[in-house]
């Protein structure tokens, strides 16, 4: 008896969407049950458009509707009423996704932004969420009219080493590998969905810093932890990827949270006086390797992560995955 096919199914308007996320990976593969697209290096948005009322939000509900009210605006042009899934980057002087210059834009309102939707969560009274995922992407294009600032996230099937050098050579964040199969499972991590990283990244939860040494200003490193089971665990320190500019912009937003003792229930002994702080800032580093014992090695400073809950920021979300089911 031939299989059931998945159909989409009545389902009112969501009032509120939080994404599914992918699980990290080691290696790029190729596989003819997959499709493969860009990661790109900005902030999740989800799209809610009932008629000619629009709002974006990020995957933790917070309204994007001020900051990226551009992309509001071109989002009209979608026909129908549907819940879209993407990403919304900024570029450079090259024309590559910059995370630097979307924060910049949040500051300041200059530069140039572009949203690329890659998922059809709900379409029309229908909830699409059951269908396979090509099929998903498939109804998406249809709806997504050419635009200058809102654009159809394209994938190429069963090549993904050969995606992943072109992300690399490029200077690009990784791709992501998703089961043509799959469905989409709201608010959950799956295996069904992919990412592979071009460069040793992870997140990190500040948890404080040390005094700078010698002519240096502001601060010598930022100490970093993630949790583990509910629990905060050192991972190491960072005081190289600052420029004069950004190390600023860092000092004044630490003074904001600064505590009066560790969040670490075993703290580290770091060299250097250290100023402890309310867990409530996330960053991003890259880093050389982990070691066995769950510390990186010559992590480097990259960027700030104000998209990300300092809760969300576990061991076991960032550990690598085997791969595919």
């Amino acid at each position: 008896m031939a299989e059931r096919r998945p159909k989409p199914k009545r389902d009112p308007f969501p009032e509120a969407v939080k994404p599914m996320l992918a699980t990290l990976s080691d290696k790029p593969f190729n596989s003819k049950d997959w499709i493969f697209e860009i990661k790109w290096d900005g902030y999740r948005v989800i799209t809610r458009k009932k008629g000619n009322e629009i709002h974006l939000s990020s995957r933790n509900q917070l309204s994007f509707d001020n900051k990226f009210s551009s992309i509001r605006s071109a989002l009209k042009a979608v026909k129908g009423s549907a819940v879209l899934d993407g990403e919304v980057i900024a570029v450079d002087e090259k024309g590559n996704p910059s995370f630097q210059k979307l924060q910049n834009f949040q500051k300041t309102g200059i530069g140039t932004i572009a949203y690329y939707v890659f998922d059809l969560l709900w379409y029309d009274g229908y909830s699409l969420k059951e269908l396979p995922v090509i099929e998903r992407k498939d109804l998406l294009k249809g709806i997504i009219p050419e635009m200058d600032n809102v654009f159809f996230c394209e994938h190429i099937e069963e090549k993904g080493k050969e995606l992943f050098r072109q992300a690399k050579k490029m200077g690009l964040e990784g791709i992501i590998a998703k089961e043509k199969s799959g469905k989409y499972y709201e608010n959950s991590r799956s295996t069904g969905w992919l990412k592979i990283k071009t460069v040793e990244a992870m997140e990190a939860v500040i948890c404080g810093y040390t005094a700078p040494r010698g002519s240096r200003k502001f601060f010598g490193a930022l100490i970093l932890g993630v949790y583990d089971k509910n629990e905060l665990v050192y991972i190491g320190h960072t005081g190289t990827g600052f420029n004069y500019s950004n190390q600023e912009d860092t000092y004044e937003l630490l003074q904001k949270y600064i505590a009066g003792s560790s969040p670490f229930t075993d703290p580290p002994k770091p060299n250097a006086p250290v100023t402890w702080l309310k867990p409530k800032l996330v960053c991003e580093v890259k880093y050389s390797e982990m070691t066995d014992d769950r510390i990186l090695r010559h992590p480097v400073f990259m960027r700030m992560r104000n998209d990300k809950k300092p809760q969300e920021v576990t061991i076991s979300s960032q550990i690598k995955s085997a791969g595919r089911k």
